[in-house]
């Protein structure tokens, strides 16, 4: 949570005067750089683009138009009121026996122009539709008439065939709220956790700022938005991420786990070989736009931009800020064990290489018994350094092992050969997904190369898991893929009875190249300074995750309230138990409603959620027989179709985390696993006097527990599924049975 940890880094400079804010040239400059960014990106494409650029039409469309045309012409019928016969006047006359071509190219260029002006009315329609956000305000599963009528128009508008892109040049661009709202609704955020005296200084500041630098600063945006794709998007990844020096381990990147209660195979090149080839797959319908786009109530789109960045690409240390790159194609992926880097080819002529042969190449590399090159098995602490060091070192590493950089750098993504197993344990459940988070999140410090858009890591038990940058896109984005890349792997492309893949081997193939690197002496005491720091971040990291299974998403649905409103609450009412008091509560909503959209922040610290939480703990008050109204929107739940939660409940996500955002504070995710399990997934850090994990998660299931008494007379619920208690179901071995009866596993969702 980047986002989160640089709010709580940022020290505006106030005093009784005021804020400050200086504004010059290099604002506009700014402004004009943004829209210049955003052009060049329009114009990167060309087929997929045009395709996308007519929808909803299609270039058929254009067919059908100009042979209606054609028909008309010859049955002596204008339907052009004589254009067509003044664009031919235009045309050069190359003699009577080009006439007819005359003809047919004056109809063809008034098709086109045609053509062109139903497509822009379409757009403009779809823009003004998708513009209507009345149906967010509506009470879950009611549905006014306005509504229903504009879900009839959308999708009359929306076309047919919808690739991933299909419906960015239709999306509304993001408004810019007015400044009188914002500092509104931001005293509204702060009051909970003020004292009336510094309530009242901070009204004053706020007046200030509205009468002095309002009005100028809100014209700047309003510029912006006029002129960019989007008025805050490319702004948010530079000042957030980009320009972040922080270190990307725990401060910035955030993982996924791997199935909870099974591993599909515990052969560990087995389960690297369909992974890898699942994400490929992934890769290559990316390409073609095979993906479609997440729609809400199945017709709402969302934007597609964040897609784009996800494969080929790495973050690239610089001062005074990094900067991403993203490369077309890789046909090639990095991977790291036991301290060795080595480059894997992903394809050979004949295109992508089977799950077998890729499960062969891991092999080898397993198999090698070369040591380390001295350094080397560190080398990647650099990528968990501050920003500003890892710049300096990289500009020197760059010219010492040019071609090895480049090798991990340009890969399709980073691939980590764990040497330790992890997941859900028997022996002691509750520390062993501890541990597994903790792995996640940071490793060891060394065997991640964090500037990768996403790390793939696999145990030696076949465990998997994804430690993603944050800075590309944001978490519903991998997300996506990895729902894909499980469901592909584990059901589509499946394991033999012996837990390898299908296929044969392919002995001709090359064997995986070693990376070699040529370390100075100064670069060598750049990496120990770098492992310590890593070692240290990681040794402070106080990760816990369990699954709670007394209820889950079904029965909050029944109690007529949001899944989301009601886990805030929750977490409220937890934090006050462990705290005693209220702070500033982060939440992180999606704005792709709007063209490049990434996120902005719910402040679900309200007034109404510190009365709830006062009311709660005030033994006097009568709550058991109050309501408890709320009104948020749920969290829409991605790919459902390619899982079944009901009838194997065991393939089911457990979701990820990410680091505290404070050094006192907690990160907090959860996932709604099916309908009576909530996975939470709790970071803080083990240096604070203040913060404890554990302590924490208990507050919660005791704050769920005690909310949901509300609506059974009193009582709490019991537990309806298993949770941390059962052991790993591990590997079935063979093909399973969900794979063979087209079923479909669990979804996942999470809200980070």
């Amino acid at each position: 949570m980047a986002e989160a940890h640089q709010a709580v880094g940022f020290r505006p400079s106030m005093t009784s005067d005021g804020a400050e804010v200086e504004l010059s040239a290099p604002v506009l400059q700014e402004i004009y750089l943004s829209g210049l960014r955003s052009w060049k990106r329009h114009l990167s494409r060309f087929w997929n683009d045009f395709l996308t650029g007519v929808f909803p039409a299609s270039p058929l469309s254009w067919l059908f138009l100009f042979s209606a045309i054609q028909l008309a012409w010859f049955l002596q019928l204008d339907p052009s009121l004589g254009l067509m016969e003044k664009i031919k006047e235009l045309l050069p006359d190359w003699g009577g026996q080009h006439h007819r071509l005359r003809g047919v190219l004056a109809a063809a260029l008034f098709a086109s122009c045609l053509w062109g002006a139903l497509i822009f009315t379409l757009h403009v329609a779809l823009r003004l539709l998708l513009s209507y956000h009345g149906w967010l305000l509506e009470p879950h599963g009611a549905m006014s008439s306005p509504t229903k009528t504009w879900l009839a128009l959308v999708r009359i508008f929306s076309g047919r065939k919808t690739m991933l892109f299909s419906y960015q040049r239709s999306l509304p661009r993001q408004p810019v709220p007015s400044v009188q709202d914002t500092v509104r609704k931001y005293l509204e955020s702060v009051r909970p956790i003020l004292s009336d005296e510094d309530f009242d200084w901070t009204s004053v500041l706020a007046q200030e700022f509205l009468r002095l630098q309002a009005s100028l600063l809100q014209w700047y945006l309003q510029l912006k938005s006029w002129w960019a794709s989007n008025y805050v998007s490319d702004w948010w990844e530079e000042f957030v991420y980009l320009r972040s020096r922080h270190s990307l381990m725990v401060n910035s990147n955030y993982y996924m786990m791997d199935f909870l209660y099974v591993t599909p195979t515990p052969v560990q090149a087995a389960r690297a070989g369909n992974a890898v080839h699942a994400l490929l797959l992934y890769r290559h319908r990316l390409n073609r736009q095979e993906i479609l786009p997440t729609l809400l109530m199945g017709m709402r789109p969302l934007c597609s931009a964040q897609y784009e960045k996800i494969f080929n690409t790495t973050r690239i240390p610089g001062i005074p800020k990094d900067h991403i790159r993203h490369l077309r194609d890789s046909r090639h992926v990095a991977v790291f064990h036991r301290g060795r880097f080595f480059r894997v080819g992903t394809h050979s002529q004949s295109g992508l290489l089977s799950p077998r042969a890729l499960e062969q190449q891991f092999q080898r590399i397993l198999d090698d018994p070369s040591p380390a090159c001295p350094q080397e098995e560190h080398l990647a602490a650099l990528t968990a350094a501050p920003r500003d060091v890892w710049a300096q070192v990289r500009s020197s590493l760059k010219i010492q092992a040019e071609d090895a950089l480049e090798a991990v750098e340009g890969a399709a993504f980073f691939v980590s050969l764990d040497s330790e197993p992890a997941g859900l344990t028997r022996e002691d459940p509750a520390a062993s997904l501890d541990a597994y988070a903790c792995a996640l999140l940071a490793g060891r410090g060394h065997d991640r190369w964090f500037d990768k858009s996403f790390t793939l890591i696999v145990f030696s038990n076949g465990k998997l898991g994804l430690s993603v940058e944050h800075s590309w896109a944001d978490c519903p984005i991998s997300g996506h893929m990895w729902e894909f890349t499980l469901a592909t792997e584990c059901f589509q492309l499946g394991y033999s009875a012996d837990g390898h893949c299908k296929g044969h081997p392919e002995p001709s193939l090359p064997q995986p190249q070693r990376l070699h690197w040529d370390l100075p002496e100064k670069i060598r005491l750049s990496i120990s300074l770098a492992l310590r720091g890593a070692k240290t971040l990681s040794g402070n990291i106080d990760c816990h995750v369990f699954p709670f299974s007394h209820f889950g998403k079904s029965f909050i649905k029944r109690c007529h309230l949001s899944s989301d409103s009601f886990i805030q609450v929750a977490l409220q009412l937890a934090h006050f138990r462990d705290r005693g008091e209220f702070c500033l509560t982060y939440e992180s909503t999606m704005t792709r409603l709007f063209l490049e959209g990434r996120t902005e922040t719910v402040r679900s610290c309200t007034r109404e959620a510190c009365n709830f939480v006062r009311a709660m703990e005030d033994k006097e008050k009568t709550v058991h027989s109050e309501q408890w109204p709320l009104a948020t929107s749920q969290i829409p739940v991605q790919q459902i179709h390619l899982f079944d939660v009901h009838n194997y409940p065991d393939y089911v996500s457990s979701g990820g985390g990410f680091g505290p955002a404070d050094d006192h504070g907690y990160g907090v995710s959860y996932i709604f696993m099916g309908d009576d399990t909530i996975t939470f997934h709790i970071s803080s850090k083990k240096s604070s006097t203040k913060t404890d994990s554990h302590r924490l998660g208990q507050h919660i299931e005791d704050a769920l527990l005690d909310v949901a008494s509300l609506f059974q007379d009193g009582q709490r619920p019991k537990p309806r599924c298993r949770g941390l208690q059962e052991e790993d179901s591990g590997h079935r071995g063979g093909s399973l049975p969900c794979h063979r009866r087209g079923s479909r596993a669990p979804t996942k969702s999470t809200n980070f």
